[in-house]
């Protein structure tokens, strides 16, 4: 008897990109690798989409659709080259309008794309329905997603067997087109008898005609069990990835997998060890270079306690590093297990995996519930769609005190027609205001990445990649050294001790204007930093390191005691810096999208 086919998708130009460098590299540095995969027999690629699609232009200086055109000219016409998509967010952290989603669909059909794995992170069936007739309307294959993930101990009342039964069901009877179906575990969380359990409940329902695909991280140390499990129970394919970017927090090995099912009736795509071994060793050469985060090799048994995504945990590690807090990575992960359990239990993949650090984050850096982070809020509150369960009352109470917003049952695309910034008249008047030609690419870019898309259309977006030398960055760019913060030329924001005493000081090239600010000795954990008085009047100081994304105010402003005078941007949040005292602005120390540390004065007040 034949061995069964099962369909591999190499996962490595994605997710594994994503899981282990958090999506941060060049695209002329993996082409080479990509050709000696095709020269290897593989011909279904994850090429794009997810996060992937976002990091190109806010780290890379790279055009997402470029990079996919370019893809699919080396693999040929007929690769089976899938993106992922966030239902109604499509590859943005917010939800889109119906405008953005067609043109979602639109631009990905029309750069290469052959199928959209779509899913949402709520389970909510609702925010399926209209990507999915997007993406058929393209000519698109959709592949339609049931999320998975294990709750912390003690939690019940959804990610078992009978919810993902219910969601499936769900499915079905919405009449969402689709042609084939995925149970995607980006924690890498799920049991194998859960896995087991619930790809025989699927293909009981389905038939033995639809195509069911299961997907996993190593994350928590369990894929291989969970992949053999899936294929035990009638799985038809699974995704894998390619040495370096393969285990720790990304999909398991090709070759591992190859070796796990010696003697057992399954043909891994009809590929064969020593032309994969080859491929790997191209893809190893390609990487080289870059700098591997030690948590990107390793499996973590406190991840199903807290489940962080592989695909998510070393882009929030390496954004930590960016801002000096990479040692506060344990009580994030600790405190994220009590964000789940209040959150209404969605899944822990993007966008919610993010909403779900960035509260745990808040809650270690400021205090417990101190602050609410804007996503995290707006999910309890109901404005991405039904959670699972019922979120906890007192956090929903919470958060729309915080954020000044009322809960909410309303279909969240319909809040987003009425949202003027996200429709395509608004993003078109936008790049006509910075005289960028406004092709539908551009204005996708712009509405999908906000202002960063804009400076990134316009030239200005940063280069932030970790490579292990200076001297090897690509055409003498700036790229970050490894563990260090450090740029590839001298300007930039420092701090510095001078006699045991910390400045923090502006380093510019030329004849400019050099700043150096004393830097507080002691940080505070609340949501403002403490009054500090000086002889010129109360400085204010960064509650946290990242960038100052706005300031709302002016000098000579009066302002009351907890009135926001700057917005900083750090973890992919934005954290409000509130005046103290009552009071005047006297000055501001810091200029807009400068880089500034924990303790950092931005103003003084008088």
């Amino acid at each position: 008897m034949s061995k069964k086919y099962i369909d591999i998708m190499d996962t490595t130009f994605r997710d594994g990109f994503q899981s282990v460098f958090g999506g941060r590299v060049l695209m002329n540095d993996f082409f080479p690798a990509v050709e000696a995969a095709k020269e290897a027999g593989i011909n279904h690629f994850e090429f794009g989409g997810g996060a992937r699609f976002q990091s190109l232009f806010f780290y890379l200086q790279e055009n997402a659709f470029e990079m996919m055109d370019k893809f699919r000219e080396i693999v040929g016409p007929d690769a089976n080259l899938q993106t992922l998509a966030r239902g109604i967010n499509t590859v943005m952290l917010d939800t889109g309008s119906r405008d953005l989603i067609d043109l979602h669909a639109k631009m990905f059909a029309k750069h290469g794309t052959t199928t959209i794995r779509n899913f949402d992170a709520l389970n909510d069936v609702q925010n399926l329905e209209y990507s999915a007739e997007c993406i058929k309307k393209y000519g698109l294959n959709h592949e339609v997603v049931v999320t998975l993930m294990d709750l912390p101990p003690g939690c019940v009342g959804a990610h078992d067997v009978p919810f993902y039964e219910k969601t499936l069901r769900k499915i079905l009877d919405s009449g969402v087109p689709y042609d084939s179906i995925c149970f995607k575990d980006a924690s890498g969380t799920s049991s194998p008898q859960k896995i087991f359990d619930t790809i025989k409940m699927a293909r009981k329902l389905v038939g033995e005609d639809t195509h069911i695909r299961l997907h996993t991280h190593e994350t928590a140390g369990v894929s291989v069990s969970s992949y053999l499990a899936a294929l035990d129970a009638g799985a038809d394919g699974i995704d894998l990835a390619a040495s370096p970017v393969s285990g720790g927090t990304s999909q398991p090995d090709i070759l591992t997998m190859m070796h796990a099912v010696k003697g057992m009736n399954y043909d891994l795509g009809g590929l064969e060890i020593e032309r994969i071994l080859k491929y790997e060793e191209v893809l190893t050469d390609c990487l080289k270079d870059y700098f591997m985060p030690p948590e990107a090799t390793q499996v973590s048994p406190l991840i199903p306690f807290s489940p962080m995504p592989g695909g998510a945990l070393t882009a929030n590690t390496q954004m930590m590093r960016d801002n000096g807090t990479l040692h506060k990575f344990p009580e994030v992960i600790k405190a994220m297990r009590e964000v789940v359990e209040k959150g209404g239990y969605g899944t822990s993949v993007t966008p919610v995996s993010q909403f779900y650090w960035q509260q745990a984050y808040a809650n270690v850096m400021f205090g417990p519930w101190k602050q609410i982070a804007p996503g995290y809020g707006k999910m309890v509150l109901g404005y991405f769609g039904k959670t699972p369960v019922e979120p906890d009352a007192q956090i929903v109470a919470l958060a729309a005190k915080k954020l000044k917003l009322e809960p909410t049952k309303e279909n969240p695309l319909d809040i987003s027609d009425r949202d003027e910034k996200k429709t395509m008249k608004y993003w078109k008047n936008r790049l006509v205001e910075e005289n960028i030609e406004t092709t539908e690419e551009n204005i996708f870019i712009a509405a999908a990445c906000d202002e960063k898309g804009i400076s990134f259309l316009k030239g200005n977006s940063p280069l932030s990649v970790r490579k292990n030398s200076l001297d090897i960055c690509e055409d003498d760019k700036d790229c970050k050294l490894g563990e260090n913060k450090v740029m590839g030329n001298s300007t930039g924001n420092y701090t510095v001790v001078v006699d045991g005493q910390k400045f923090n000081v502006t380093v510019a090239e030329g004849n400019a204007d050099i700043q150096v600010t004393p830097v507080q000795n002691e940080t505070t954990t609340q949501s403002t930093a403490a009054p500090v008085s000086s002889g010129d009047g109360v400085e204010v100081g960064a509650t946290v390191s990242g960038n100052v994304w706005k300031i709302t105010k002016n000098v000579g402003d009066k302002v009351a005691k907890g009135e926001v005078v700057a917005i900083l941007e750090a973890m992919k949040m934005e954290i409000d810096v509130e005046s103290p005292v009552d009071g005047t602005i006297k000055s501001f120390l810091v200029s807009q999208s400068e880089a500034v540390e924990e303790g950092q004065v931005i103003a003084i007040i008088g």
